[in-house]
């Protein structure tokens, strides 16, 4: 029986933009998308009807809630682009999460996207990714991004999207056990507008930018604050950044090697964090 396999790549925002409320209680937000070369798995055979196993390192949450399971992101993914394409097919679905859970890396999003592609594939459809984004706009506004898994300029509440270049920069994502409520970080910003988010050079613009979600995420989880001191420090860091609404911190790094060091000596010295070496992804 052929299995398929598909990366769930973890998304960083390189900067978040924070503009205004909206009347329907949506933030007007800019941001720089990118993608990592790490992520969770997602594995699919064919089966008459459609189910989802749950494994990895970072599985424990979603395996002991058997309610969350059922109404997982992927098993909607699933249903909903059967019912686009009118079909009765089934699929064995495996996921194996290794990325921490609500932790700014997108991943319930990026693990629906790649549900997406990869029963795209597997019920043979080979729609183009536009015609799979649009239905995950349904799902979650980091939904279609991460259908795409690409580099992307995103404004309203992320679904306007415009491709970016990026260079494969090395990385380290850096985590401090500690799960932010995305709710409760929005609420706490303080409404302030800071201004736009440079156009040009992505990476340069990532640079001039900012995550306005940083201060009211250090407030409500004093652990982001040490984990993006921890990389500050560290040689070689050119970047260093909260992602989304958190906890996940990352920086960019002026080499392999730079990036290496640092992971390892933050490893060593918080052994209760989650550490990741990695690189930007530039393309799918």
């Amino acid at each position: 029986m052929t299995t398929l396999h598909e990366l769930a790549r973890a998304k960083i925002n390189l900067a978040l933009h924070v503009r205004r409320r909206r009347a329907d209680g949506y933030h007007e937000l800019e941001t720089l998308f990118a993608f990592c070369t790490v992520g969770d798995e997602l594995g699919a055979e064919p089966a008459a009807a459609l189910s989802l196993a749950v494994e990895g390192p970072f599985s424990g949450p979603l395996r002991a809630d058997a309610e969350a399971a059922a109404d997982n992101l992927v098993l909607r993914a699933a249903r909903a682009l059967a019912i686009e394409a009118g079909l009765t097919a089934g699929a064995r679905l495996t996921l194996v999460k290794n990325l921490p859970v609500a932790s700014g890396l997108g991943g319930g999003s990026a693990d629906a996207a790649a549900a997406l592609r990869l029963l795209n594939r597997l019920w043979g459809l080979d729609w183009p990714l536009d015609r799979v984004s649009a239905i995950g706009a349904r799902l979650g506004a980091d939904v279609p991004v991460c259908v795409h898994s690409r580099p992307m300029r995103g404004e309203g509440v992320g679904e306007r999207l415009r491709p970016i270049t990026l260079p494969p920069q090395p990385l380290v994502l850096v985590n401090p056990g500690v799960a932010v409520s995305t709710a409760a970080v929005f609420r706490a910003w303080d409404g302030n507008d800071r201004g736009e988010l440079a156009s040009g050079d992505a990476l340069q613009a990532a640079q001039a930018g900012r995550n306005d979600l940083e201060a009211p995420a250090r407030a409500i989880a004093p652990a982001v604050g040490a984990a993006l001191d921890s990389l500050a420090c560290q040689p070689g860091a050119m970047l260093v950044r909260m992602s989304g609404s958190g906890a996940t911190c990352f920086a960019l790094f002026e080499s392999d090697s730079a990036r290496d060091r640092a992971a390892h000596a933050i490893a060593a010295d918080q052994r209760g964090w989650w550490v990741a070496a990695t690189r930007l992804d530039a393309a799918p």
